[in-house]
């Protein structure tokens, strides 16, 4: 046998074996990430692509080492409990929830599966955790406890725009976890000398323009947002109404203003669920979600929407316009 034949063998010998060892290779383990929500997404969910292209980044993608299920209740309240309770029986890695509604949903159903939640507030008071240094069960994750800085700012950069400002209206989310940014809002304006008209948001088909007009016979010369899953859904209709009944907007996420808000001033949701995702791979990786302390924004975002400021005939001042971390032209 010639030193070519002997050659070709090999390489036919080497083709035969390498699906065998293929085939004999162990498969790498999929890892199983559940979102719970109310809603079915209209669209490409923007903050759970920024926790999956963060768990990416991790190491971990969909197809091959991540099976990530997107649970909705398809926006029937009733339905809720059981979906979780189907998503325990499951038996997902992780589970991930946003607002308090969902991360309550989640520790009803199950005290073992580990939950991280996004956008937790007020966590201890709620029972989610025995504190935030180490929570003590099986939750963990972002608590939006700004604290009374991010609103107080809120109103004071809305006053540097409208220094005669005296009565904000504020529209917030009757049903959802926004309770208790109405509270702090309410507090801080009336110590900043200014009247609340509460606006409250019921139910997400309620046509949301009486509020508006209720507002303006009221005497608002602004409009504030405090929060709510069923209101953010509704957020271009909300600016489109601050706009035609000439409302000054201040908003608790920057996706108000992308619609043509006046301003923002808040976490960076986005940053939060990119955040989230090392909690995930962490307790992917074997973590006691117990022990892994609750992180609280430090980075705040001011956006303002020069477009919607000259709209409303509004000069905004070179001083807050330099503090701004995105200004829409």
């Amino acid at each position: 046998m010639t030193r070519r034949d002997r050659r070709r063998l090999l390489l036919a010998s080497a083709a035969l074996l390498l699906p065998l060892a293929v085939r004999a290779r162990p498969a790498e383990r999929v890892h199983r990430v559940v979102y719970l929500t109310l809603y079915r997404p209209r669209e490409r969910n923007r903050y759970t692509d920024h926790l999956l292209d963060a768990l990416r980044e991790l190491g971990y993608v969909e197809g091959r080492n991540l099976a990530f299920d997107y649970r909705h209740a398809d926006g029937r309240v009733e339905r809720l409990p059981e979906l979780a309770h189907a998503i325990v029986r499951d038996k997902p890695d992780v589970i991930v929830t946003g607002v308090n509604a969902f991360t309550r949903l989640a520790q009803q159903a199950t005290r073992t599966i580990p939950i991280v939640m996004v956008v937790g507030t007020d966590v201890i008071r709620e029972g989610f955790v025995t504190s935030l240094a180490r929570p003590g069960g099986n939750i963990t994750g972002l608590a939006w406890e700004a604290g009374r800085g991010v609103y107080t700012k809120r109103i004071e950069f809305l006053r540097e725009v409208l220094p005669d400002l005296r009565r904000v209206a504020l529209l917030w989310d009757q049903g959802q976890d926004a309770a208790v940014f109405r509270q702090v809002f309410e507090e801080d304006a009336t110590a900043a000398g200014l009247q609340v008209i509460r606006l409250e948001m019921e139910k997400e088909e309620a046509d949301l323009e009486p509020h508006f007009s209720r507002a303006v016979r009221e005497g608002a010369q602004a409009l504030a947002t405090g929060g709510g899953t069923r209101l953010f859904r509704q957020h271009k209709r909300v600016v489109e109404l601050a706009a035609k009944y000439r409302l000054p907007d201040t908003h608790y996420d920057s996706i108000f203003v992308d619609a043509g808000g006046l301003m923002s001033y808040a976490p960076s949701l986005a940053g939060l669920f990119r955040r989230s995702a090392t909690y995930v791979d962490k307790i992917l990786r074997g973590a006691d979600p117990g022990t892994l302390p609750v992180e609280q924004p430090t980075q705040f975002d001011l956006v303002i929407n020069l477009r919607t400021a000259r709209a409303l005939g509004l000069s905004i001042p070179e001083s807050l316009l330099l503090r701004a971390n995105r200004v829409i032209e």
